[in-house]
């Protein structure tokens, strides 16, 4: 990870301005189409908790209904929030405002990447990282549609950068940076708690830097200029701690909250179910420890799989071997703790796994970062070699990427759900693993159904609503349906039914009146059930894994008086 000053300036304006081009293009790109992705299993839920913790402030801290609301509060609400606040001045509802929010956050951590990536291997390093994770599924994905892990994944990758920054100017971090950790710090613990998890990263690349220094400097020397950055960065742990008060303020209602908050995650906290995996149906907690390591070579682009590893693999052997400073040797050490380690943490413990790896998002930005490195120390050593063979080098990756940007096009807005060409994409996985397991082919199944029953001219019974059987979250089909329809689990007197694809639900002997489909993959279904009778959704008999899935339809997500208040004015 050698760098090259005098190539890097010269390169340094074309490659910024190809930065500022992507990330201009991914804005508009945003801007019109963040109303296509549907809502999810916890949408609801989510956008009630914003309202809750915006009711809190806005009474004077007096009401505490938030930090009761189901397990919710165990969770920082800092994007919650910010989204019930900004949909009262935007021309939006409840959730098309939490779809804009969810990717003006994952575009704030697209620029962060490039930051990172710049800082530590020029110009080329940080535009290459910018470009494979704005092309990764897994995060362009679920930064539309998850208000949970790609919030924590930005605030994580943040933290990382100030982090960089600080051993960059090792051993007296400027103000502006100390600032920066604590904000950081604040984001990523007050976001999730497991974002503790960086005091280890951090911790790894301290030991790092103090060996290097050692031999050069002295332990004695070497150890009080660790303690010298330790302590200036210690500084900015009030304001840490005010700003994981203000996105999680049931974390700061008692000292050891933080700490229930850990226990708590440490504990399943319902009945099992089961999941598909590999082709099996397997109860979340008996997940093979292969689990996350597959799906990341399955879910992830080849070009991003193949430069990750060769970037982690470089940064491993430059901080072993040397030949670079050695704060760039304890920045790479950081990166390549932040992206491994949690893997690693998974496969010896098996945790409780389910919904892809979609917890592990945050492991994507910082393997993105050791990916641009790759990139670029390729480029500088094709380019060192002969300058068409750089150029080749360069159509081959624009070409690469090219073909993801096919695939990001033609499942849109399904991105989340993309499998890569190894796994034979969604048509070759969706009979292995979860595909949709967020729920969002019921939009397009609802709206299509809609413009279906207004096609044909056919109008609702004068004396009632229309009745929906719904296998999913049922409010989703009601909030995109409409006030003429009543969306319930309930199949008896039903006149439709939209279910998902997903292989928990029936397929059902009555016509199909609408179909969201992808690649031959079929991500939700309406159909009509006017003079038929049907005894469920589900596929019977109901296991158990399915009455627990049914029943958290009934219980979290069934509000009555609770609901979002823009959804009630739909």
């Amino acid at each position: 990870m050698h760098s090259y000053p005098a190539l890097a300036r010269s390169l340094a304006a074309p490659a910024d301005r190809l930065t500022a081009a992507v990330i201009a293009t991914l804005l508009v790109v945003a801007l019109f189409t963040f109303r296509d992705y549907g809502l999810g299993w916890d949408d609801y839920g989510q956008a009630h908790y914003g309202e809750l913790l915006l009711a809190y402030y806005a009474s004077g801290f007096t009401d505490h209904s938030a930090f009761s609301f189901y397990n919710l509060f165990y969770y920082g609400g800092g994007f919650d929030l910010s989204a019930a606040a900004l949909e009262k001045i935007l021309p939006f509802d409840v959730f098309e405002t939490r779809r804009l929010l969810g990717a003006l956050v994952g575009i704030a951590g697209l620029a962060i990447v490039w930051g990172t990536a710049r800082r530590l291997g020029g110009p080329i390093a940080g535009v290459a990282a910018l470009v494979l994770l704005a092309t990764c599924p897994l995060y362009y994905g679920h930064m539309f549609i998850n208000a949970k892990d790609t919030p924590f994944a930005v605030a994580m990758i943040f933290l990382l950068y100030s982090l960089v920054r600080a051993f960059e100017e090792h051993p007296r971090p400027r103000p502006g940076t100390i600032i920066l950790f604590g904000i950081a710090l604040g984001l990523t613990i007050g976001t999730r708690i497991i974002g503790g998890i960086a005091v280890v990263f951090a911790a790894i690349a301290a030991v790092i830097l103090f060996a290097v220094e050692a031999r050069a400097l002295g332990a004695k020397t070497s150890a009080l200029r660790i303690g010298n950055l330790v302590g200036r960065l210690a500084l900015a742990l009030p304001l840490a701690y005010l700003v994981m008060g203000v996105i999680w303020p049931w974390g700061v209602q008692a000292p050891l909250n933080p700490l229930r908050a850990l226990e708590y995650y440490s504990h399943f906290w319902e009945k099992p179910w089961k999941e598909l995996f590999d082709g099996a149906r397997i109860l979340i907690p008996e997940m093979p420890p292969t689990y996350v390591p597959k799906l990341c070579l399955l879910k992830l682009p080849e070009i991003f799989v193949a430069l990750a590893i060769s970037g982690t693999a470089g940064a491993m052997i430059a901080v072993l071997r040397g030949g670079i400073e050695p704060w760039r040797r304890a920045a790479l050490a950081l990166l390549i703790s932040a992206a491994m380690l949690p893997i690693m943490i998974a496969v010896m413990t098996r945790p409780v796994l389910y919904n892809g790896i979609r917890h592990f998002v945050f492991v994507i930005p910082p393997f993105a970062v050791l990916a641009g490195l790759a990139a670029a120390y390729l480029f500088e050593h094709l380019r060192a070699y002969a300058r068409p063979a750089a150029t080749i080098g360069v159509t081959a990756f624009s070409a690469l990427i090219a073909l993801t940007v096919v695939d990001l096009v033609r499942i849109h807005p399904y991105q989340y759900a993309l499998f890569n060409h190894v796994a034979g994409g969604v048509r070759g996985a969706h009979n292995r693993y979860m595909i949709d397991y967020w729920g969002l082919g019921l939009k397009e199944a609802s709206e299509a159904l809609l413009e279906r029953l207004e096609r044909e001219n056919i109008t609702p019974p004068k004396s009632r609503k229309w009745r929906v059987a719904v296998c999913g979250p049922s409010h989703t089909v009601g909030f995109e349906l409409g006030p003429d329809f009543e969306a319930s689990q309930d199949t008896k007197g039903a006149d439709f039914a939209v279910s998902l694809g997903t292989y928990y639900c029936a397929k059902l002997n009555a016509p199909v009146l609408a179909v969201a489909e992808r690649e031959g993959v079929v991500f939700a279904r309406a159909y009509d059930l006017r003079g038929r009778s049907i005894a469920s959704t589900y596929i019977p008999p109901a296991p158990d894994d399915l009455k627990t899935v049914k029943q958290k339809v009934t219980t979290f997500w069934h509000y009555d008086e609770e609901e979002p208040s823009s959804a009630r004015t739909q």
